[in-house]
């Protein structure tokens, strides 16, 4: 069975204005569909379809997200981040936040959105089945919640197999070519057009061309981390597809388990695991796959009427494989209740604003949602309330500045503003302030948020969200950490496998001086997103925190061959330190046990630590010795590059207020990442750097990263 032929933007735009201008014709006042907020047992659908469509696009997702979990041959699936489900009912809403290519919406009526805090889903229903769309990357975000890191080619064969899928009330297909299109397709005059140089299906091009040798297949670079993919019409994407197809089939996915160990962990050969996972060599695994797809027979047929001139009016074959429905109408609770105007319009708008093309639109609607009449606030509970204290605590003023909001704020009685405008739209633009690092106005957003509805979970994690970056931004500890960690709690409480907050609270945790529930919280993130490798570097520095050096070095060295340069880097110089830190200590026993609540320092320890940094650097550079520094890490923008004395380098790195020079001895020798050589000619680039802190200001380049 084929997928639903995609109009263009054009032609959709017409028969649009087509059905409005008919609806007024025979009903001039009616009124626009309310908006729902629709609940189902794993999704949220934000919809202005109506109560009927928004309920079918829930039940389809749990209907898809069941399959895939009989499919993988697990018996529960982990659901790491809030989704949400946008769902509009015509062509022009969808195609004013559709992402554009080459200036235009794209064409699909359906894309995905993830995000480090929640994902969305958006959907045009004035498509049928728009939600085939994002079966592709519905499979990769199960796959990236619920399955160990493994080579690209098993990801991008299970979301290509799955993609294929086919759903009803009652029954479930799949199995076939989810890259078939018709080679004619009729407009809304009726006219058949003939597409010129289509891309070729999965089935032609398996049975056009040499396949890759199953030794290349199973061990190319593909990074499927990030979603953005190219093109699927290639013979990677179509061998990826048909040998999962055969493991699937054949119910080898236990054997695919063990392979993956002993190609993974164990670091066997890819032709000796194939031998010792599936029993045969890896010639006859290769010929074992194209025999099952020359068995195929549906595919055939299915390519042979997709060239047909009448192919609309024929009735598609058969899927390669037919199944009972496993979650029916009846089977999953889904309740709606109204959504006021604003809300729909600020997540709408939250949407816009996590696209690039679409941002200045987006928070055009927010500012004017956060800035409307007066609302009536309620007072907000102690741990809202104390919200601007503990933050304006943490900024960069001189201390004048910081004594009189002490005084000013430490009257737990004093009134509060009453805030104005949409909650949502304070705390998405809250959100956005974080992305930008802008911490004051971040915190200000907040504080209207919590003022209009102080029940709204999201505001305390991203308050808590806010504490952990400014302790990041200034490579301190985290200041409020009793209540970052009540607030984390309360979070894991209304969504028990959000991974984030679990990460955030180990971090947490630890500085609090508590590693055991530091590591059984940092745990509970990995189990819930096993390919996060940030988590698995977080729990390695809660092992050396808690002296536990040979479990930190497992993991660091693991860590140390990730094919995320980032990541690579800071295991290879957290590694460097551990011997030094192993044998001298890391602080007394007595030191360990007492929870890390230090005051902010003065402008004058700040001076004397800086003095004494500079000291220690400059005698560990000029002695030889072993440089014992913690690696820190940046993203900013390169200033400028001064190479007045060669073989030594000086670069301008700015980040927010931030204004470092970094050093580096030879940049010849220097690593680079995304170039192939140093320039002294760089500026004005996009930059990450891993260094090691000199004093305030400056420090010495351990690796550079043009982006």
């Amino acid at each position: 069975m084929h997928k639903p032929r995609f109009q263009s933007p054009s032609v959709r735009f017409l028969l649009a204005g087509y059905a409005i201008f008919c609806l007024g014709l025979r009903s001039p006042a009616a009124e626009p569909s309310p908006w729902l907020e629709i609940h189902s047992t794993h999704f949220t659908v934000i919809t202005d379809a109506g109560e009927k469509k928004g309920k079918e696009v829930a039940l389809r997702f749990e209907q898809m997200r069941a399959i895939f979990a009989v499919m993988l041959m697990r018996e529960r699936l982990n659901d790491s981040e809030p989704l949400t489900i946008l769902a509009f009912k015509n062509d022009k809403n969808y195609f004013q936040i559709a992402p554009l290519h080459q200036g235009n919406p794209i064409a699909a009526p359906g894309f995905f959105l993830p995000g480090d805090d929640q994902n969305f889903f958006v959907l045009n229903l004035f498509e049928p089945e728009s939600w085939r769309a994002v079966t592709h990357d519905l499979a990769h975000l199960l796959l990236n919640y619920n399955y160990p890191a493994v080579p690209g080619w098993f990801d991008e064969g299970v979301a290509e197999y799955f993609s294929s899928i086919q759903l009803d009330d009652k029954n479930f297909d799949l199995g076939a070519d989810p890259e078939l299109h018709d080679l004619y397709t009729v407009d809304l005059l009726e006219n058949v057009k003939e597409a010129h140089n289509p891309p070729k299906s999965l089935t032609e091009l398996l049975g056009g061309q040499v396949w890759l040798a199953l030794p290349d297949l199973l061990t190319m670079k593909h990074d499927t981390s990030n979603y953005l993919e190219g093109t699927h019409h290639t013979l990677y994407y179509a061998q990826s597809w048909i040998t999962v197809h055969y493991l699937l089939h054949e119910k080898k996915l236990p054997e695919t388990g063990t392979y993956f160990d002993l190609v993974e962990n164990q670091h066997v050969p890819v032709e000796e695991a194939i031998q010792q996972a599936y029993g045969m060599s890896a010639a006859e695994f290769d010929q074992a796959v194209k025999i099952y797809y020359h068995s195929l027979t549906p595919i055939f047929l299915a390519l042979d009427a997709s060239r047909q001139q009448d192919a609309a009016n024929h009735v598609p074959p058969s899927q390669a494989f037919h199944f009972p429905e496993i979650v029916g109408p009846n089977d999953s609770a889904i309740s709606s209740k109204v959504l006021s105007e604003n809300d729909a319009r600020a997540i709408t708008a939250e949407v816009q604003i996590r696209i690039p093309e679409r941002r200045e639109v987006g928070l055009q609607e927010l500012h004017a949602l956060a800035t409307a009449p007066e609302t009536p606030a309620a007072k907000p509970p102690s741990a809202i309330q104390a919200l601007e204290k503990k933050i304006k605590r943490n900024t960069d003023k001189d201390k004048d500045d910081k004594d009189k909001d002490k005084n000013k704020d430490d009257n737990d009685d004093a009134p509060l503003l009453t805030a104005s405008g949409n909650e949502t739209a304070h705390r998405v633009l809250a959100w956005d302030h974080l992305q930008h690092s802008e911490f004051d106005a971040a915190a200000e957003e907040l504080n209207d948020a919590a003022a209009l509805n102080p029940r709204d979970m999201w505001i305390r994690y991203y308050l808590a969200l806010l504490k952990y970056r400014i302790a990041l931004s200034k490579h301190a500890d985290v200041s409020g950490l009793p209540n970052m960690m009540q607030d984390l709690r309360a979070v894991l409480e209304w969504y028990p496998e959000f991974a984030e907050a679990y990460d955030m609270l180990a971090t947490a945790q630890r500085e609090g001086g508590g590693p055991a529930a530091a590591m059984q919280a940092e745990r509970a993130a990995i189990q819930l997103s096993p390919r996060n490798q940030q988590y698995v570097y977080h729990l390695a520095e809660i092992y050396i925190s808690d002296k536990k050096w040979p479990a930190a070095v497992t993991l660091l060295q693991r860590l140390k061959a990730s094919g995320n340069p980032q990541i690579a880097a800071a295991a290879k110089a957290r590694l460097e330190l551990i011997p030094n830190e192993e044998k001298y200590g890391i602080a007394s026993a007595a030191a360990a046990a007492t929870p890390k609540f230090a005051p902010q320092p003065s402008p004058f320890d700040v001076l004397e630590q800086d003095a004494a940094q500079r000291a220690a650097a400059q005698k560990a550079r000029t002695a030889g010795t072993a440089d014992t520094r913690p690696a820190k890490f940046l993203q900013g923008r390169l200033v400028g590059v001064d190479c007045s004395q060669p073989p030594a380098a000086l670069l301008t790195v700015s980040a927010g207020a931030t204004l470092l020079k970094l050093r580096t001895a030879d940049y010849k020798s220097l690593l680079l990442i995304g170039a192939d050589a140093f320039s002294c000619d760089w500026t004005n680039r996009s930059i990450s750097v891993n260094y090691k802190p000199g004093g305030i200001s400056d420090g010495d380049l351990v690796s550079v990263e043009l982006r």
